[in-house]
């Protein structure tokens, strides 16, 4: 078992050093803040994320896992060094780098032994050969920097540690590259080797193709809307062509997230750098960007005017079994509607602390999802939660003044929102529309 620091303790960072221990490793992780790190000492995860906390509290009691603020204790006889800090974007698409920088900085100053350098936050091309020359700058200790990028889903981080569909190490040195296969070796999952270079676009490649994915089905879905198709039926049929798969063909009101939005861009500023025109990524930002605000144009075609409508926005976070707000689709549906003039009432199970940061002032909120539509014009269903989901029709006959729904999530059945009389209107599938015709 080898020992290691991971700096940084955010989603990334969290989950990788809790499960390199639970696997058997010595991990020490790094935060700047020292209230977050005793909170950790304590047990006490900084992020919602399904049984991470019940593994931080399991292998702090073993010994295998602590906390510091202190960059010079966690790297003493380390065997590797991964860094995990974000790469924020910078207002032009770029990967902001200063954390990066910052955590090479720690590394040079304190390294007194060989150790491998792990890179894990999502870096341009090129990164880790320049966190390679700023640390040989600084230091005199020898040292060797792998590419391991992480496919981590938020709300699954745990479950897809464990059961991941490959470890993508990139290694210009075959022992530094065997070092950190040896450390995943517990995990049983298939390792894939490249080269430093290619493993840091594997990572931005797979986010951009998954976000394009996730583009294609809902620009079919809204030419599913135009064309009386339904958009379900189509991508049930797409999906079982083993050559398309049924992953992300779930047509809705777009990706959000701190990966996808962030990748894409960078990944069109990576390509401007070398003078390339990444023209289909740049429809898919843009397909993106127009989808958040549909359940908007949906509901000002339905009542003609959103001033002094109450709407329920029903789920905060950007999915589902995470209190992530970062780029949700709330973000812009909330500011449309408080510019149209709406009363906005939101809820989540979990994210309503962060939401209250970033949603506008003039949000309300409730204490849960039946008190968020009671009185309510209508509802806008933006997490698809399992709480939000299971609400029945009755619920919303019963607390909805105008008895509509605005499903961007895709969450409930056709045939039972006919039979209760609901106007529904979903992402690509047929519109229920029983009590009026559209103003």
């Amino acid at each position: 078992m080898k020992k290691i620091a991971v700096v940084g303790t955010g989603y990334v960072g969290l989950v990788t050093g809790v499960a390199l221990s639970e696997v058997g490793h010595f991990v020490n992780c790094v935060d700047v803040d020292k209230n977050k790190v005793n909170s950790m000492l304590n047990g006490v995860s900084p992020i919602f994320e399904p049984g991470l906390s019940e593994l931080m509290v399991k292998n702090i009691k073993e010994e295998r896992l602590s906390f510091t603020t202190e960059h010079q204790k966690a790297f003493e006889g380390a065997d590797a060094i991964y860094i995990a800090v974000g790469t924020p974007q910078k207002e032009d698409g770029t990967a902001d780098l200063r954390f990066i920088e910052s955590v090479a900085t720690n590394i040079a100053d304190h390294l007194n032994n060989y150790a491998v350098i792990v890179t894990k936050s999502t870096v341009p091309v090129g990164t880790n050969d320049y966190i390679k020359s700023f640390i040989e700058e600084r230091t005199d200790t020898p040292f060797d920097v792998v590419s391991n990028p992480e496919f981590l889903r938020e709300g699954s981080a745990v479950q897809d540690t464990f059961h991941g569909d490959r470890i993508v190490i990139g290694a210009d040195s075959p022992i530094a590259g065997d070092l950190i296969e040896e450390i995943n070796k517990p995990f049983g999952i298939p390792v894939f080797r490249t080269d430093i270079r290619s493993a840091e676009m594997i990572k931005y490649a797979s986010n951009a193709f998954l976000a394009t994915k996730i583009s294609f089905v809902n620009e079919i879905a809204n030419l599913c809307d135009k064309l009386d198709a339904n958009i379900d039926d189509v991508a049930k049929g797409m999906g079982q062509d083993k050559r398309i798969g049924d992953k992300f063909l779930n047509a809705g009101i777009g990706y959000g997230g701190s990966c996808f939005p962030k990748d894409t861009s960078a990944l069109v500023q990576i390509a401007g750098n070398v003078e390339h025109e990444f023209t289909l990524l740049k429809a898919v930002i843009e397909v993106n960007y127009k989808q958040q605000r549909l359940l908007v144009d949906k509901a000002k075609e339905y009542f003609g005017s959103l001033r002094g409508k109450t709407i329920a926005m029903l789920g905060l976070a950007f999915k589902p079994n995470t209190d992530d707000m970062r780029e949700a689709a709330s973000i812009i549906l909330a500011q449309e509607l408080v510019l149209a003039g709406a009363n906005v009432v939101g809820y989540d199970p979990i994210a309503m602390n962060n939401a209250k940061k970033i949603l506008p002032e003039a949000i309300n909120y409730a204490d849960s999802a039946l008190e968020a539509i009671h009185n309510a014009d209508a509802a806008f269903i933006v997490t698809e939660w399992d709480e939000i989901c299971s609400l029945t029709t009755e619920q919303f006959k019963d607390n909805l003044k105008e008895a509509v729904i605005f499903d961007g999530r895709n969450c409930f059945n056709i045939e039972e929102m006919k039979e209760a009389k609901l106007d529904y209107f979903s992402v690509g599938r047929p519109v229920v529309k029983l009590e009026k015709e559209m103003v």
